[in-house]
């Protein structure tokens, strides 16, 4: 833990503010964008692809999220999707949801890194960098026992990341939120599951370390993430589901763990499964190294798993990108009609 520091209370004097989707409205900067070229008509088209999966009565919006842009002032947008009714399942990883989200929801920050110096002076400090973007590492590791106290209170058995994180939001919404308003208690309230495949790659995973560590040394059971658990689960929203899009920020596992439902619906039997009728990514990685990150959605249906009638690659950092697109589809308000899936609600925990 680090002493207490001015130097580090200089750097961490600039909270990230995270953008409103309804303070702006963003239908002016789609339309103007449909009629440029480039990055700009991507992401126009990947805006009527949004706005068609969220009109369409029978699709269910599976959003994915990768990468730092929670913590760089997206976390609202994500949020707000959910809180209006435009997203019925996430797919994230553990960063998104733990390192950031729930972070923020017991009252701590990120920070804009103004001055960045030799980040062996913010090791020192016990800041951690993002980019340009600041966490106080005495918060986070206090965010790393909270989810150590969750796990204790929960039964010794392996359950999926799902579960978990409905537990989160269980623990937020009865008294232990700071900060009202994240996307897990969001989620928790209204129905839509969480999925993180690789939970302990984040700082619940030093949370969970310590709940078995001090459970083996009492000779104690201890609670486990089953991921095969949160694979079977999501495959079953899809199968109940039938017609999906996917709004996929960044790449990575929670792209794939999204994507494969529709070929693991196939091997459970379900030969009649719909691929992903609609699909946007928005990504900086260059797909000529072959990874999942940067792979195609046309490359994707040649798996099997998105048809390629309705489908968008949007190469943009996606805080620039994603709350205008997200905006255009709040402000034209086919949401306020559609039905709450409410898929959480499928599962006993």
């Amino acid at each position: 833990m680090s002493a207490p520091s001015n130097r580090k209370a200089e750097l961490l004097s600039h909270a990230v503010e995270h953008i409103d989707i309804a303070a702006f409205d963003g239908r002016t900067i789609i339309d103007a964008w449909e009629k440029m070229s480039f990055t700009s008509r991507d992401a126009a088209r990947a805006a009527r692809i949004l706005q068609a999966a969220v009109e369409d009565p029978d699709c269910a919006v599976i959003l994915t999220l990768a990468g730092s842009t929670s913590a760089g002032g997206c976390m609202h947008v994500w949020r707000d999707m959910v809180r209006n009714n435009m997203v019925d399942a996430i797919v994230a990883t553990g960063a998104s949801i733990v390192d950031m989200d729930f972070f923020e929801a017991l009252g701590f920050k990120h920070y804009q890194a103004r001055e960045i110096p030799d980040d062996r002076e913010l090791r020192d400090l016990y800041i951690d960098r993002i980019y340009d973007t600041y966490i106080d590492e005495d918060e986070l590791q206090a965010c790393d026992r909270t989810i150590g106290e969750i796990a204790n209170a929960l039964p010794a058995k392996p359950i999926s990341s799902r579960a978990f994180i409905k537990a989160m939001g269980k623990w937020l919404a009865e008294g232990g939120a700071k900060k009202d308003g994240s996307l897990i208690q969001e989620c928790y309230e209204h129905g839509v599951p969480i999925f993180v495949p690789a939970f302990s790659d984040c700082s619940a995973g030093f949370g969970l370390v310590k709940h078995q560590v001090d459970r083996m040394k009492a000779g104690e059971a201890y609670l486990s993430i089953d991921s095969v658990a949160d694979f079977r689960e999501l495959t079953d929203i899809k199968i109940k589901a039938g017609t999906t899009g996917l709004f996929m920020v960044g790449g990575g596992v929670p792209k794939n763990f999204a994507q494969d439902t529709v070929v693991c619906a196939e091997i459970l039997g379900h030969e009649d499964v719909e691929m992903h009728r609609y699909a946007v990514q928005i990504t900086v990685a260059d797909v000529r190294d072959g990874a999942c990150s940067s792979s195609t959605l046309k490359e994707a249906c040649s798996w099997g798993k998105v048809d390629v009638a309705l489908e968008q690659m949007v190469y943009a950092e996606a805080t620039t990108v994603a709350p205008v697109i997200v905006s255009d589809v709040f402000h034209r308000g086919a949401w306020k009609t559609r039905p709450r899936r409410r898929f959480a609600d499928m599962f006993e925990d």
